[in-house]
């Protein structure tokens, strides 16, 4: 009686404990099954408890598909079959691109004017701007999936999601402005440090100082390095150790071009520089290029096309372009565009009609062993720089070089920066007389002196500077040449283009006219006269257009405004222009367009052919030097003297 009763009583137990061995999770063994047998996911229990937790528990789904995946199970298949189970019709990969989708509801998504889709991303504890279809995106979300699912998402998941991410960010989200370097938001600036933690220098008119959290949001392209946390307390005369400049003039406009540099918007003149070998040319843009914008190739050969040109434009701040020998006429036009801001448009690679938009200006910097600017309307952008060769005593090994700067580096930063609060400060109540081509550059530089040396002493510097450009231009250029020859015998010339050519080629001779430079054609020389014009009316010379209605024939004019250049013999009243010119570079007022250059019968030697044709008689400041006389009185600072200790430390 008691044994039966106790077997009753087992039954129930032993029913339960059968029932729930029968109820245990069939996805528990799965990854076990289908490594014996690949069809075990495909049964329908299975593929229905599959569908659920890819529902319920997508992480948790994403970790078992991927161990499935593993074990032989062919997860295309796979995944049709879940979307069928669940009605579904998304197709092959959507399970892991909505996934993929779900993940980037993390980041705050947005967009630029061109429609170029960003993510602002939280990574340790900080903020990172990446573009949707960068590497930078692309690795954080693969990441994330990672961590996730412990798996890796398709090719094809992956491209789908981002194409959905970039169409969210162009037409559900903001539209914020992207910049490189340098920024700026309510009348702050902003200088991107490019360091780990993406900090970024506030610079307004109280001050600078470094915030973990910028308000504008910076983009990161290959190749840029971090700059130096800046430091207060160093000075300005630190730079000019590790620049081969000449004079007081050329470090003064050297800082000026590094001032512009650090602004958000141009224009920027081009710095140019020109010296023989060993003059540190390469050393000299190296130096300027990791004090402003750091690259793992700060030097770059100029490009064979405008499609690279734009790449580095976008890519970069500053471009730097080592040893060039010389400018075809493209690269000039492309960059004056550069210089002042202007558009590029390049066909988007793959693409009938897509196009690449580029509206900006970059800093430039060029250097070769000759003058490679000879168009006016490219030197009209540039400043000058002439480096001297250093005797082998005063030189110094590379590697103490950078280790001296690398240790000033901050220094020198912090003085610039200095000067920029002291620019932004000014700005609105700086007024120049006149406003030359690089107007915005000048007010600019002009507003942050004050932190550095006396008032003026920028303006005289640039004056002279831009002198010596109209010299060098036109004594460059052999259809000038022709035509300082040509005007002192009258006063004006008239007569058509075809006229013209055939009169400068009586000047020029054969050997001239059959220069790679010289106009072939009466069309060739008025494109030519049209760019010369600015600066042949610096000199006194004038070139104008007339059409006659009753003939329809254009005549040109050539006029002389004044005593003229002094050509052939002629001897004008040459002390009285270069003192004009010397008191207007004083008083801030440089050269007007009815004031002449004189010229010096005691010519340089670069082209020996142009000095023939004119007898030996160019277009310089005559040999009283004038130029050099003005900036004696100039307030330029000091020059520094070079230390005798080895110690740099003591240098200072």
């Amino acid at each position: 009686m008691n044994d039966n009763r106790q077997s009753s009583l087992d039954d129930p137990v032993r029913d339960a404990i059968n029932g729930a061995q029968e109820f245990t999770d069939p996805l528990d063994d799965l990854v076990q099954k289908t490594a014996n047998d690949p069809g075990a996911p495909f049964a329908p229990e299975i593929l229905a408890k599959l569908a659920e937790l890819r529902k319920e528990h997508r992480a948790e789904f994403e970790k078992l598909r991927a161990q499935l995946k593993k074990a032989g199970c062919r997860i295309t298949e796979l995944d049709k079959a879940i979307s069928a189970e669940s009605g579904d019709t998304g197709g092959q990969g959507s399970t892991q691109a909505d996934f993929l989708i779900d993940l980037a509801q993390s980041a705050l998504l947005f967009h630029t004017a061109d429609t170029t889709g960003y993510a602002d991303l939280t990574v340790n504890g900080h903020r990172e701007t990446w573009s949707i279809r960068s590497k930078g995106f692309r690795r954080w979300l693969v990441r994330s999936y990672f961590e996730a699912t412990q798996g890796a998402p398709s090719s094809e998941a992956l491209k789908s999601a981002l194409d959905v991410i970039e169409a969210k960010a162009q037409f559900d989200s903001p539209e914020r402005v992207i910049h490189i370097r340098v920024g700026e938001l309510d009348g702050k600036l902003y200088l991107d440090l490019t360091d780990e933690a993406w900090r970024a220098v506030e610079i307004d008119s109280s001050g600078w100082r470094v915030v973990s959290d910028p308000p504008v949001r910076f983009r990161r392209t290959a190749g840029m390095q971090p700059l130096p946390v800046p430091e207060k307390g160093g000075s300005i005369e630190i730079l000019r150790f590790f620049l081969n400049v000449k004079s007081d003039a050329d470090f003064v406009l050297v800082v000026a071009w590094a001032l512009a540099v650090l602004r958000n918007r141009g224009p920027y003149p081009i710095l140019v520089l020109s010296g023989e070998q060993g003059s540190a040319k390469s050393t000299f843009c190296s130096i300027l290029r990791s004090l402003l914008d750091p690259n793992t190739a700060p030097l770059r050969a100029l490009p064979r096309e405008e499609r690279d040109l734009f790449i580095g434009a976008n890519n970069g701040h500053v471009l730097t372009f080592d040893n060039v020998s010389g400018l075809q006429g493209w690269i000039s036009d492309a960059l004056c565009r550069l210089a002042t801001g202007g558009g590029f448009a390049v066909r988007q690679l793959y693409s009938d009609q897509d196009e690449v938009l580029f509206d900006a200006a970059r800093p430039v910097i060029l250097n070769g062993i000759e003058e490679i600017v000879t168009r006016p309307d490219l030197a009209e952008r540039a400043v000058f720089l002439t480096l001297e060769a250093i005797s082998e005593k005063d030189r110094r090994p590379e590697a103490q070089l950078w280790a001296e700067f690398e240790s000033q580096r901050s220094l020198i930063l912090g003085v610039l920066l200095d000067a920029v609060v002291e620019g932004i400060k000014q700005l609105p109540g700086t007024h120049l007389e006149r406003l030359p081509r690089m107007a915005d550059f000048a007010l600019w530089a002009t507003a942050c002196e004050p932190a550095l040396w006396t008032p003026g002493t920028f303006w005289s510097a640039y004056c002279g500077n831009r002198d010596e450009a109209v010299n060098s231009v036109i004594e460059a250029d052999l259809v000038a040449v022709a035509i300082c020859a040509m005007v002192p015998a009258q006063t004006d010339w008239t007569g058509t283009a075809t006229d013209l050519l055939a009169e400068l080629g009586k000047k020029i001779g054969e050997v001239g006219t059959k220069a790679r430079s010289w106009p072939k054609s009466p069309n060739g020389l008025s494109k030519q006269l049209r760019r010369l014009a600015t600066f042949l009316r610096k000199i006194g010379i004038g070139i104008s257009y007339t059409r006659k209605n009753h003939e329809g024939t254009r005549t040109i004019t050539i006029s002389n405004f004044g005593s003229g250049p002094e050509i052939e013999g002629l001897q004008p009243s040459a002390s009285s222009a270069s003192s004009t010119i010397n008191e207007n570079r004083s008083a801030g007022k440089g050269l007007e367009s009815n004031q002449l250059l004189t010229v010096d019968d005691h010519a340089d030697d670069s082209d020996q052919y142009t000095k023939s044709i004119v007898s030996g008689n160019l277009l310089k400041n005559n040999g009283a030097d004038g130029a050099d006389d003005a900036d004696a009185d100039m307030p330029y600072p000091s020059k520094p003297k070079k230390p005798d200790s080895d110690d740099w430390s003591t240098r200072l």
